[in-house]
């Protein structure tokens, strides 16, 4: 799969930032992800119905989160063409895209609306059959939530695609000024209820507090396990009679 970095900046932005070279780069691969989404339409549209398996090259090459980069892209510069449907505008829209006036053009597809609007469908239908947790899982306002405690779910977006999992989204919060909303500091330690590991994430890389109703009975047992009681080990030492 292609590894170039999916920059998420705006040219201007990564010119402050002394990042050119890999806005550029990242450009690069979204013009070319976009050429590859128009070869799959092409290859898989037979005049009329488009393949359901047309995304798989796509994919394989670019990654999910490219994909979906290039797609939103797409339908936030074509936003007034109603050949769209408004479940694939809104899911378009939560996706920020950073404002570019001169380059966002460029990797806009030019395929058939109506056509590549099955395409855009196809795309979600994919991600929804990963299973993976996301903010309509999530419970409370997480602008003002307290993470202390609590199950999180970290954002597909934080992880590579290779560890895009369930296992890997669920995190219990133990401390750090992350934890509270209203603090400087960003940081939360917590534990991987996947696999146990203890790190560090900041508050801004979790969707949210995960809703009880959808804790998964092996994350159940692993929470249990965190949050029991901690027994003292008996004294050690001689017993003296009297």
């Amino acid at each position: 799969m292609n590894e170039t970095y999916p920059y998420p900046y705006s040219a201007t932005e990564a010119r402050k930032r002394n990042e050119l070279s890999l806005w550029w780069e990242s450009h690069k691969a979204n013009i070319a992800c976009r050429n590859a989404i128009e070869d799959a339409i092409r290859q898989n549209f037979d005049g009329m119905n488009l393949q359901t398996d047309c995304l798989k090259t796509v994919l394989d090459e670019y990654g999910f989160k490219r994909t979906a980069w290039v797609l939103a892209n797409t339908l936030h510069e074509l936003k007034w063409d109603g050949r769209f449907s408004y479940a694939n505008k809104h899911w378009a829209e939560k996706i920020y895209i950073p404002t570019d006036l001169i380059h966002n053009s460029d990797f806009v597809v030019r395929s058939h609306p109506a056509v590549l609007d099955g395409f855009v469908s196809f795309y979600r239908k994919a991600v929804q059959a990963l299973n993976l947790f996301g903010a309509e899982h999530c419970v409370g306002d997480r602008a003002e939530q307290d993470y202390t405690g609590k199950v999180l779910v970290l954002s597909p977006d934080t992880l590579k695609e290779s560890c895009w999992s369930q296992e890997n989204q669920l995190w219990y919060a133990h401390d750090g000024f992350g934890c509270s909303p209203h603090t400087i500091g960003r940081s939360v330690r917590c534990t991987c209820l996947g696999d146990g590991e203890m790190t560090r994430w900041n508050r801004h890389e979790f969707i949210g507090v995960l809703d009880e109703k959808y804790l998964p009975d092996w994350a159940r047992e692993k929470l249990m396990e965190l949050t029991a009681p901690q027994q003292e080990a008996p004294a050690t030492g001689e017993m003296k009679l009297e």
